[in-house]
């Protein structure tokens, strides 16, 4: 596995594969990688001839008040990951390298889509993933890219800018990875403390009884955000930022009653710690 920083090496790197005729899967990071990581690393091995992993912080998704500079920074320990899980290439520019220019050209998908959800408390967060994003699918030129569905409104707004701007890949939303506990697999789950993180759980445990609401003919929206609302709520160490329902497909407005694919989310904080998780009701099997 070759660890790369620069856009000319990368660039150069993709031109020799492309000329071989293979396929690439790329999975763009921020780092800080664990077993969600890793399991996206594995499927984009497992269904491509290349892989190419983006380990990049990106200043351009962070608020000024968010966690950009204690966000966790650990590139050593995520190419052993990475070359673990069948990477070939682990890509780590500097923001310099990423933004040579202080006058920004942005990728901005508009609408509702990037106005729900985490967009509400963070509206410039959905115009810096499009941004980085699209110059990453841009330099590795993949096939495939891949991404997890704990970042429901993220993978949503990817499959719009790859709609609109005819990129020509195919977005992979692979499944939530948990902690035995339910918990879901998050960078930002160092910072909680150990109280912090058995509240946390009511999250999981929230979501889940909801499903199965649903699978035993709950279909009312409503009724199934308030289930959900209630129990978090019942947890004293939390937050709620929200808990909310859209149809999956483009994050529109919820039906009353559920006949179609609904993502039901929820941001929570924990101390100074937010935390997102979701499920998915009447998903295709």
């Amino acid at each position: 596995m070759k660890l790369i920083k620069t856009v000319a090496e990368l660039q150069s790197t993709v031109k020799k594969v492309k000329k071989a005729g293979k396929t690439i899967g790329l999975v763009p990071t921020m780092g800080a990688l664990h077993e969600g990581h890793a399991s996206l690393i594995r499927a984009a091995h497992a269904e491509n001839d290349f892989v190419v992993v983006s380990d990049f912080v990106n200043p351009t998704q962070f608020s000024p008040n968010e966690d950009l500079d204690a966000y966790p920074r650990t590139l050593a320990k995520d190419c052993e990951v990475a070359e673990a899980m069948g990477a070939d290439v682990v890509f780590a520019p500097s923001p310099q390298e990423m933004y040579p220019n202080p006058d920004m050209t942005w990728v901005e998908v508009t609408g509702n889509i990037t106005k729900v959800l985490c967009g509400k408390s963070r509206p410039i967060h959905f115009r810096g993933v499009a941004t980085v994003v699209s110059k990453l699918f841009h330099l590795a030129q993949p096939d495939r890219a891949y991404f997890g569905q704990k970042d429901a409104q993220q993978a949503e707004v990817l499959k719009r800018m790859v709609q609109d701007l005819f990129f020509p890949l195919e977005i992979r939303v692979m499944p939530i990875i948990r902690e035995a506990d339910g918990l879901a697999k998050s960078s930002r789950n160092v910072y909680l403390s150990a109280k912090e993180r058995a509240a946390a759980l009511i999250l999981s445990k929230a979501l889940q009884t909801a499903s199965l609401a649903f699978a035993k003919g709950e279909k009312n929206s409503k009724k199934l955000v308030k289930m959900v609302s209630d129990m978090i709520q019942s947890e004293p160490l939390s937050e709620i930022d929200y808990v909310e329902i859209y149809r999956q497909n483009g994050l529109t407005e919820a039906e009353e009653i559920i006949t179609t694919p609904h993502l039901l989310a929820v941001a929570v904080r924990f101390g100074n710690t937010r935390l997102i998780d979701n499920v998915i009701l009447g998903a295709k099997e």
